[in-house]
């Protein structure tokens, strides 16, 4: 009897972190594999600091610019500040720690927290459902299209481990992690807001629970305190407006941040209409195949929202899924950033994890290896032969 619970427990062990890694460590392997390849003369390092990792790059090395920044004809521009400071900070920690070069710390710590977000992301999948379908989340997570950014020294990586984390300590009721891993998002990327209102979420229901266990007379176990999840809460929503105050007060007005992405990027919160302007023209007269896959995924991502919302995933998750949804797809911009900025959308996952879950192990590895061969090549294309950012 003990030698079977002793087995049992190693291979819960393996499933909470060497299998997630195994399937994180080929991946990446794959995907660089797939990078050399189709690299001018095989050059990777160049292509993984390529676009805002140049930004991230420059800001460990150099700081926060002070104000606006302008072209020679003296149009506003976009800068630094734009970039949520969780990244470029620990980079910079990492950089001055070791001695590595930036570029090479940059890349570094997107690998690492890539590593952590995958053990992170099947934990949280297998204590919603079961260990099957914590493996095939993570192996989703790990092989969609623009999983390429995981590789990248870019934020997506860091931002996923944070987020993971921080509903795994949720659904846990580990409150000071929980909240600690949601502000640790909000101050990485702008759709930590989404994640914090999740988290909200959670605790509303953590506290809703613990009131009527205290109104039970025969709820065993004792009311958890109310003050925990709400003080995880409020540090994770605290996030946010944070950095953009900073910013604000930085350059001298409020309004600083949302004007640099404009000038820099066009992310203009609109409501959704350029998105649908241009899924609407890639399907009637797109005359490029990446225009076109574009469209698919994006109407593709909608689909998959509104399924998981039909299985009722957890409702934390659904709320920091749809908000961050809306968030990219409300939002201006080029429309070939749309797949990467959709990587830490995590309940679009969730259906195709709990099918493949449910199926049979052969079939879900002959689907699971497709989707792998397709995604691991798209993303590798679009940072290699495709000439614009992602």
């Amino acid at each position: 009897m003990a030698t079977v619970i002793e087995v049992a427990r190693r291979r819960g062990t393996q499933i909470q972190w060497a299998l997630p890694l195994a399937v994180y460590a080929l991946s990446r392997l794959l995907q660089l594999t797939f990078v050399w390849w189709m690299a001018d003369n095989g050059e990777v390092r160049s292509r993984l600091l390529a676009w805002d990792g140049g930004h991230f790059v420059r800001l460990a090395e150099e700081g926060y610019p002070t104000g606006y920044s302008y072209t020679t004809e003296g149009a506003l521009t976009g800068n630094g500040l734009a970039f949520f400071p969780g990244y470029p900070m620990l980079v910079r920690i990492v950089h001055l720690a070791t001695g590595l070069e930036v570029g090479t710390a940059a890349i570094t710590v997107a690998w690492i927290a890539g590593a952590f977000a995958a053990v992170l992301l099947c934990a949280l999948g297998t204590r919603l459902y079961d260990e099957r379908v914590g493996v095939a989340l993570t192996a989703l997570f790990c092989t969609q299209p623009m999983s390429m950014a995981l590789s990248m020294a870019y934020s997506e990586a860091l931002f996923v481990a944070m987020v993971a984390g921080m509903f795994l300590f949720a659904h846990r009721g580990d409150w000071l992690l929980a909240g600690v891993f949601g502000l640790g998002a909000a101050l990485t990327r702008p759709t930590g807001a989404a994640a914090a209102l999740g988290l909200a979420v959670a605790a509303a229901m953590a506290v809703h629970q613990s009131r009527r266990a205290a109104r039970d007379p025969d709820e065993s176990d004792p009311p958890k305190p109310i003050w925990q999840p709400i003080a995880a809460a409020a540090l994770a929503l605290a996030g946010v407006p944070g950095y953009l105050l900073w910013v604000g007060l930085r350059v001298g007005d409020l309004g600083a941040w949302f004007d640099i992405q404009t000038a820099g990027w066009g992310t203009t919160f609109d409501y959704g209409r350029s998105t649908f302007e241009f899924v609407r023209t890639a399907l009637r007269t797109g005359d490029g195949w990446i225009q076109v896959s574009i469209a698919w995924m994006v109407i593709g991502v909608v689909v998959l929202a509104a399924v998981a919302v039909a299985k009722k995933v957890w409702i934390p998750l659904q709320v920091y899924g749809l908000i961050a949804l809306v968030m990219v797809l409300g939002q201006g911009g080029y429309y070939h950033s749309k797949p990467r900025l959709l990587v830490p959308v995590l309940l679009i996952l969730v259906p195709p994890a709990i099918a493949l879950g449910r199926a049979k192990p052969r079939t879900a590895a002959l689907v699971l290896s497709g989707c792998a061969a397709f995604g691991l090549w798209y993303g590798s294309y679009l940072i290699t032969v495709w000439h614009y950012a992602i």
